[in-house]
């Protein structure tokens, strides 16, 4: 392989947001190239969304989408970056999911399914049954791989950004701008320099930092730490916001119960059936704000001290509508022997979303001179300190379009980089890391992450914590200085360090607020 390999544009992730910006910077003219780490390029936090993504309802307005935002986010929320989601997304799913890549959602008689979901105040989700993130990459990897300006790289690890160099010229007083990546390639274990014009990271989310999460193996939080390597601004790291209805079960992995699955009629109970929002949320009930929902249901698992709460479906809706809304969640409840027309479903809250990320502006500008950022690895100020259902899907949509619509306007002002500017990786000449030693320390920091700095936080876990991590931190440090470069010890290094960064800005932020919860 060549010292270096160079593209216009580098767009690291395939997931929604990825896929979006791709999309329009290759319909644009503009030969770019995606790269990810997974063997399939569909698998993505995108791929595992079951609920749906933000329409319009019938009587919905930019302003009516925009309150229910701002109040799931406590107020917290950039409002530029609410209008823009409220005036310019309906248009741009239209635009892209629906006419251009043309993903199948569920119809009715009057046109497309519309759902609600927990803090709407009306029905305004389209879905594809319970499998739309699965839909719509499935759409827009399909439009990818057949496009002649786009060079689609899987199995690919970006370990780090690569930035120019400042040696070169000491008289400089600019920053370090980013000119692409170094890739490692999995099948090889080579580490290449990737130069670009311009990079958009689209790496997704940091779930897998906890010990329960709805997110896939890959969400290690690879582009957050990546750019604060880089000295990237890093905002809002204590928002991150737990699913309340996850499956419970010693054998499953805590795979997602749709919020639908509430929007269409199910109530959380007890043991017994019994229901229980209304003691904490009386007017929203069940389809309060996650934050309320996720915490109401930790204080029930407190007081009767079990460890799971339940989905009470079969009462409420009947089994035919179960069966044609929710197939998959069926399907995968039955392998553990739970009948969603018959049974309870026993859920617990999970990590699943990262409010905060990488600092960017409103066309998905870091602090980084040629790093671009959209989804969930950044951080718009969109979703405040709680995020409204199904609002990630839409943001990725958004953003992954205003990225590539940025690009478009000032790529013809960008250069790539002097080969004299492209340094190599360091020497990959070392012997490989212990794999068994590599899965305690990622097992240490998802439990020390999921008992002190999880759902509900207090002083003395988050500085205990903090401290543990530090010396976490130097011994990865040093497996990473002493051995060859992999996928594995890359989720490592960057696991450790955006633990890190969500517990030091938890400690520092003793407000709680949304779905930072401090005691």
């Amino acid at each position: 392989m060549a010292n270096y390999l160079e593209t216009e544009v580098l767009v690291i992730g395939c997931g929604i947001a990825g896929g979006v910006a791709a999309l329009q910077l290759a319909d644009s003219g503009i030969p770019i190239t995606v790269i990810t780490r997974t063997q399939e390029p569909q698998e993505s936090n995108t791929y595992y969304a079951q609920g749906g993504i933000i329409y319009e309802g019938h009587d919905d307005s930019p302003e009516l989408l925009a309150e229910d935002v701002i109040r799931a986010g406590a107020g917290q929320n950039n409002s530029r970056s609410v209008n823009i989601l409220a005036k310019q997304g309906p248009t741009l799913v239209r635009e892209i999911l629906l006419d251009r890549v043309g993903v199948p959602f569920d119809q009715n008689g009057a046109g497309l399914s519309l759902a609600r979901e927990g803090g709407h105040s009306i029905p305004r989700i389209i879905h594809a049954a319970d499998a739309t993130g699965k839909a719509i990459s499935t759409a827009l990897v399909e439009a990818l791989q057949c496009h002649p300006n786009v060079t689609l790289l899987s199995g690919y690890t970006a370990v780090d950004l690569l930035m120019s160099d400042r040696h070169l010229d000491q008289t400089s007083a600019r920053p370090p701008r980013c000119i692409g990546a170094y890739l490692l390639d999995q099948a090889t274990g080579e580490v290449v320099p990737y130069v670009a014009k311009q990079t958009i990271l689209a790496t997704g989310g940091l779930g897998q930092v906890f010990w329960r999460t709805t997110n896939p193996l890959g969400a290690r939080g690879d582009g957050v730490a990546m750019a604060h390597r880089a000295g990237a601004q890093i905002i809002d790291m204590e928002y991150v916001q737990f699913h309340p209805t996850t499956f419970y079960h010693p054998q499953a992995w805590a795979f997602l119960i749709s919020e639908a699955v509430r929007g269409a009629g199910a109530r959380l109970v007890d043991a017994a059936g019994e229901p229980f929002m209304q003691r904490y949320a009386p007017e929203w009930l069940d389809l309060a704000p996650r934050d309320i929902v996720s915490r109401s249901i930790h204080q029930e698992m407190m007081i009767r001290g079990v460890p799971n709460v339940y989905l009470d479906l079969a009462t409420y809706i009947p089994p035919r509508e179960i069966r044609r809304r929710f197939p998959n969640i069926y399907a995968q409840c039955l392998n553990f022997g739970v009948d969603l027309t018959r049974d309870l479903v026993p859920v617990s809250p999970a990590a699943h979303y990262a409010c905060g990320g990488v600092a960017v502006d409103i066309w998905s500008q870091t602090t980084i001179k040629g790093l671009l950022a959209a989804g969930e690895v950044a951080c718009t100020g969109l979703h405040g300190a709680n995020r409204l259902a199904s609002t990630s899907l839409l943001e990725g949509v958004v953003w992954g379009y205003r990225s590539a619509h940025y690009i478009q306007r000032h790529l013809s002002r960008s250069l790539l980089p002097r080969s004299a500017e492209i340094r190599p990786y360091p020497s990959v000449d070392l012997p490989l890391a212990d794999s068994e030693q590599i899965d305690q320390l990622m097992q240490e920091i998802k439990c020390l992450m999921w008992q002190q700095v999880g759902l509900v936080r207090e002083t003395t876990g988050l500085e205990q914590a903090l401290a543990r991590l530090e010396t976490l931190r130097l011994t990865v440090d040093a497996l990473v200085r002493r051995h060859r470069p992999t996928d594995h010890l890359s989720g490592l290094r960057n696991a450790v360090q955006v633990a890190q960064l969500i517990t030091t800005a938890a400690l520092h932020s003793e407000v709680g607020v949304g779905c930072h919860y401090r005691l």
